[in-house]
């Protein structure tokens, strides 16, 4: 008797490992806010700036890797609301952003643009090396730092200390396009193997997080250890810092695309652009 009542002591406590009492995390759900007109075009990324409440997006307005002049920055409220659709113009075929003291660096094709976060002119710019540039995705470390994928080159390059140069290339990056700065990590999606993986800032070695994510393209964490990453296709997934991941929209069968998110903590929004749709849809996470 005093031997099951010890056993169930434990069960109690949670101190046996496999026992009912452990707990599992609970799956996380999406639940849509609201979604924008569809006078946006071609949103291919968007980035919140919590100086001043509003969301940036990046809108190609051709083809991805068109040098028209067409594309522009829009600005747009958390409740949906587009405030200013072509605050920034004359860029080619915008797609990633970074935030870093006054300034937004945004991908442009061959190029990473800096711009004035006070009244929207394009202050300096850096050339990609190499033949046949597609630079794609762009991420701000703390020290102000700037990543950014080349996701047609295998190349990622480093804005440091007004030092711009090919960080790392080779066919392991495996077509790199959403990256996301982490403390000593690089996050990056492998869109080859629609894998996350992390680069070790110092070392360079890479070490693969979770994959089967197919086109993987943007990466935001929620605050807690974990991370939402979107396949351009039309899926959004979240992966755990045990590296479980979870498959939260998909939208493939709508033929709606996924592409660079990105997430308000405080309002646990995270807002999908929509690409060829035309729109950006905003979504309440719920545990």
């Amino acid at each position: 008797m005093l031997k099951l009542n010890l056993v169930n002591l434990m069960l109690a406590a949670g101190l046996l490992a496999g026992t009912a009492a452990e707990a599992k995390p609970k799956p996380k759900k999406l639940v849509k806010v609201w979604e924008t007109d569809t006078t946006l075009r071609i949103p291919e990324s968007v980035l919140y700036n919590p100086k001043d409440g509003m969301l940036y997006v990046a809108n190609i307005d051709g083809k991805s890797d068109g040098l028209d002049g067409s594309g522009f920055i829009s600005k747009v409220s958390l409740d949906g609301k587009i405030e200013n659709l072509k605050w920034v113009i004359g860029l080619n075929a915008p797609k990633g952003m970074g935030i870093y003291k006054n300034r937004l660096y945004v991908t442009d094709v061959y190029r990473l643009v800096a711009i004035n976060l006070d009244n929207g002119q394009a202050e300096q710019h850096w050339d990609a090396v190499g033949q046949n540039p597609f630079l794609n995705d762009v991420t701000v470390a703390d020290d102000g730092t700037v990543y950014v994928s080349d996701s047609r080159g295998d190349k990622l390059y480093r804005l440091k200390d007004d030092k711009w140069e090919v960080w790392m290339e080779g066919e392991q990056l495996n077509r790199p396009n959403g990256v996301l700065a982490v403390k000593d990590k690089l996050m990056i999606g492998s869109t080859k193997t629609g894998a996350l993986r992390a680069v070790d800032t110092q070392t360079k070695t890479i070490v693969s997080i979770a994959d089967g994510m197919a086109a993987t393209d943007g990466i935001v964490p929620d605050t807690k250890g974990g991370y939402f990453v979107s396949d351009w296709n039309g899926q959004v997934f979240f992966v755990g810092g045990d590296g479980q991941k979870q498959q939260l929209l998909d939208t493939r069968p709508d033929k709606i695309n996924a592409a660079d998110i990105t997430y308000v903590p405080k309002k646990r929004l995270l807002i999908v652009p929509t690409f060829l749709k035309n729109s950006l849809v905003a979504y309440r996470v719920e545990d």
